[in-house]
């Protein structure tokens, strides 16, 4: 690590040593992913229950809901694979009660978990983009989520290749935004916080956490074309990480 940092330094005008990356619909469209799975879900349960478009679509509704409301606590000793079967058998029986069955359940939840991860991927253009910037700066990838989900979109990406260090929240006592997690980025790239651009999707967590923890910059990637309307704005918003190379040159 001191000798890549040595080599960062070396560069000539160099203000921006280090870029701290999200993963999830930054790198990686993990919501289409998790789109296109939702739908063999649903194909799954037309087949194996015979339901109407309607009840199939609540189903997945309802799963989805208590996916996004989701608070996983590793101590309570039951795995992030049990809760989310346990998701999708709840969103089921409230739908066709005693027709539901556990069996079903773990169909479906290992169907939905094992096509978002297949379509996860980084396309050829990013692979590119990260090689490039790391020819110059540090890179860290900095995601929220639970350890073993996250760890498994690492694996599944082979993203780990492309940086400097690897940091997933749910193996932390707190994840982005908060301070703490930003300081053990800091210490592991052996940066100061206005030596790093943080980049991510997640005006409440990338970006306020990138702002409070006094980074040089915040890149927003905004996708969807929605507005910076939040309490914390971002320095920076593109549509899409290709675009980073531009400010980069900005903040020379």
């Amino acid at each position: 690590m001191k000798r890549r940092l040595n080599s960062v330094l070396a560069m000539e005008g160099q203000t921006v040593k280090a870029i701290l990356f999200d993963l999830d619909n930054t790198l990686i469209e993990t919501s289409r992913a998790g789109a296109v799975a939702i739908q063999k879900t649903s194909e799954l349960l037309k087949s194996s229950l015979g339901l109407d478009d309607d009840t199939v679509s609540s189903i997945c509704d309802k799963f989805k809901l208590k996916l996004s409301q989701e608070s996983f606590d590793p101590s309570a000793g039951r795995s992030i694979d049990e809760v989310r079967t346990g998701h999708w058998e709840e969103s089921l029986q409230d739908a066709v009660g005693s027709r539901s069955t556990p069996s079903l359940a773990a169909q479906c939840y290992f169907l939905w978990k094992s096509s978002r991860l297949e379509l996860l991927h980084l396309s050829p253009d990013i692979c590119s983009l990260l090689k490039e910037l790391r020819r110059t700066h540090m890179l860290l990838l900095l995601t929220n989520g639970e350890a073993q989900t996250q760890r498994e979109k690492v694996e599944a990406t082979g993203c780990e290749e492309f940086f400097d260090a690897v940091v997933v929240g749910g193996e932390h006592a707190e994840q982005k935004p908060f301070l703490s997690i930003f300081t053990l980025c800091f210490r592991m790239l052996q940066v100061e916080a206005q030596d790093c651009v943080m980049v991510g999707d997640s005006l409440d967590t990338d970006i306020e956490g990138g702002v409070f923890a006094g980074v040089r910059a915040t890149v927003w990637i905004s996708s969807e074309g929605g507005a910076d309307d939040g309490a914390v704005k971002a320095d920076f918003t593109i549509p899409t990480v290709l675009e980073l190379p531009h400010i980069l040159q900005q903040l020379k």
